[in-house]
């Protein structure tokens, strides 16, 4: 969501903080600004919409300094306007960035209009700010006032500060959303996520709840949530700018669709022997703890609780283990049986998903909770620092705002989970050693699957006028639907639900007509030809058919019914595979809407408020 950037440096900071907020664009915002000291005085200039509105608003009136902060905010607290917008001021003399929602802002907003304070916006930052004031007047610290301040602050925040009366420092806060600091010769950065900073640095500290940070050209020196002086280490990233860079694709979405023969494979590297799933969870006796594993629950949202949904599936199936899967931002809200020998089990991109790891807090003080993992993308992420466990999937930045490498890889990293549950069971070693023997065709089934691009950008015409699309699957392929739908609904705008096909009979069946396009996943499953019984009832109602059929499948294309073949796939590989057509046909859909298809509207990468 909300990116921050900030910087304490002997150069001026301007154009490294509006560089750093156009690296964070994917996020999802809504307006942008900046606040520089410069001769003592704080400047800000504000804009709505985009960072190019801002760098516009920036040449027209330049400002310029060597301490400074900036912001890409997505509304929650107030509409989008240039008022609500970030940085906020208390007077001259104190200006904040804030990432989160402030649970109790408006009791703050009742203490520091007591004091006398105004306000000029409908933020709950702006409470934050005149707080920090008040405590800065009293105390003459700006470090002392951010603690201070914090100390009254509920809720989940990422704060950066700077004051008039403190030119050469930036104070920076962290509980519950992420924040780095970026480390310098002579200069120090922060930023919500590296990406903002590798023009400039590769090394990061990653701040821990309860820090207070204070920064300065030649010193960053940290306080944990006690107060107490801590050191955090510095850890050199590999990340380099080539995932900020588009090369000969149109979107970053098309971009990291066609990256994903190489992001599953990246994931498998070194961690399958010819028929084995050998270590790829990091962790103290991972594989002694699986062996006790006797029930999982998983932890999810969005795209990820869909890639849950198909690991549930493949261990019940495979394992005999029993499953549930809970959205986390229910799953934190309600109570749960108590477990036996539980591996609570959470999935995100980011690793900074704020239900989950809410719901991770909650599932690691459960009655039953043996252990937990986090399948992750981010190696240094709060989810995997939280868990016991991890499974890092690999996959590179993603950088669009609609899942799609992070969602394979997520689902390959399940497949070797899989595998590793049935290993250390020993209960079907034949069943074990077919599981990897299939995943390592994955990237070449990726490929062939990408290959039929051409005939889904000609279909994809046919959806132009359309304003809702159904999806079906059975069996496994159901959450693939379920993706399906997500996907196009994200970034073309069309309604799109899932069904499980069977249900259709059960109520969906009353929006079937000609205008109504159906979309069907139809590997050659046991349950295919229970499906194909589902598609007929959609023909005979003149429903419009579009089925992604394995090549053996036994089908033919007519008036209505429209058919993409894909190459034989393994059963346990099909989810995998056929979730790639769909990504395909909601990028072209999306392409033919004209839509922001890596920033669609109201939707930010990485979801870190409740």
């Amino acid at each position: 969501m909300c990116g921050i950037v900030g910087a304490v440096a002997q150069r001026p900071v301007t154009e490294i903080l509006v560089e750093g907020l156009r690296r964070l664009e994917y996020r999802g915002y809504d307006s942008a600004g900046v606040a520089v000291l410069a001769d003592g005085q704080l400047r800000r200039v504000r804009a709505l919409g985009k960072v190019i509105e801002l760098e516009t608003r920036l040449a027209r009136e330049p400002v310029t300094g060597l301490t400074g902060i900036a912001h890409t905010r997505w509304a929650t607290h107030g509409k989008p306007a240039e008022c609500n917008a970030h940085p906020h001021f208390s007077g001259e003399r104190v200006a904040i960035v804030h990432n989160g929602i402030i649970d109790n802002y408006e009791a703050v907003r009742r203490r520091v209009a007591a004091l006398g304070y105004p306000f000029e916006s409908e933020t709950d930052t702006e409470v934050v700010v005149h707080l920090i004031d008040h405590f800065l007047q009293r105390e003459g610290s700006l470090l002392q006032a951010v603690t201070l301040a914090c100390q009254e602050l509920e809720g989940a925040y990422a704060l950066a500060v700077v004051a008039s009366a403190e030119p050469d420092t930036l104070v920076v806060a962290r509980q519950g959303n992420p924040l780095v600091v970026g480390v310098g010769l002579g200069e120090h950065f922060i930023a919500s996520d590296v990406q903002a900073l590798l023009p400039v640095t590769n090394r990061f500290i990653y701040l821990e709840n309860g820090d207070v940070g204070l920064l300065k050209t030649h010193e960053v020196t940290l306080y944990d949530a006690q107060g107490e002086p801590v050191e955090r280490p510095v850890q050199e990233s590999t990340a380099t700018d080539s995932s900020t860079d588009l090369g000969e694709y149109r979107h970053f979405m098309l971009k990291e669709i066609y990256e994903q023969p190489s992001a599953v494979a990246s994931t498998l590297d070194g961690r399958l022997s010819a028929d084995e799933v050998l270590g790829c969870i990091n962790g103290a006796d991972a594989k002694a703890l699986l062996a006790e594993v006797e029930e999982v629950q998983f932890i999810a949202c969005g795209t990820s609780y869909h890639a849950g949904l198909i690991g549930k599936h493949w261990i019940e199936t495979l394992t005999d283990i029993p499953c549930r899967i809970e959205v986390a931002s229910e799953y934190r809200y309600r109570h749960q049986p108590t477990g036996r020998n539980m591996l609570v089990i959470t999935l995100s991109q980011s690793g900074e998903t704020a239900d989950t790891l809410a719901a991770l807090e909650k599932a690691k003080s459960s009655q039953g909770c043996l252990s937990t993992l986090t399948i992750c993308n981010v190696a240094a992420s709060s989810l995997v620092r939280e868990s016991e466990l991890s499974l890092l999937t690999h996959a590179g930045p993603e950088i669009g705002v609609a899942s799609t490498k992070a969602f394979t890889t997520q689902l390959v990293a399940l497949q070797m989970l899989t595998g590793l549950l049935l290993q250390v069971r020993g209960t079907n070693p034949t069943l074990a050693k077919q599981l990897v023997q299939d995943m390592h065709q994955l990237p070449q089934l990726i490929e062939q699957a990408l290959a039929l691009n051409p005939q889904i950008e000609q279909l994809s015409e046919r959806f132009l006028e359309k304003q809702h699309a159904l999806y079906l699957g059975r069996g496994e392929q159901y959450p693939v639907a379920m993706e399906g739908a997500l996907k196009l609904k994200e970034i073309s705008y069309i309604h799109a639900e899932a069904y499980a096909a069977g249900e259709l009979k059960h109520g969906p069946l009353a929006l079937v007509d000609s205008e109504m396009p159906v979309v069907a996943v139809a590997p050659n499953t046991l349950l295919l030809e229970k499906l194909k019984s589902n598609l007929e009832v959609v023909r005979a109602r003149g429903g419009e058919l579009y089925v992604f059929a394995d090549e053996a499948v036994a089908l033919e294309s007519a008036d209505n019914l429209h058919l993409v073949r894909l190459p034989a796939v393994p059963e346990l590989l099909a989810p995998i595979v056929y979730s790639v057509p769909l990504q395909l046909l909601a990028y072209h859909v999306a392409i033919l809407k004209g839509t922001d298809v890596d920033k669609p509207r109201n939707l930010a990468k990485s979801v870190t408020v409740e």
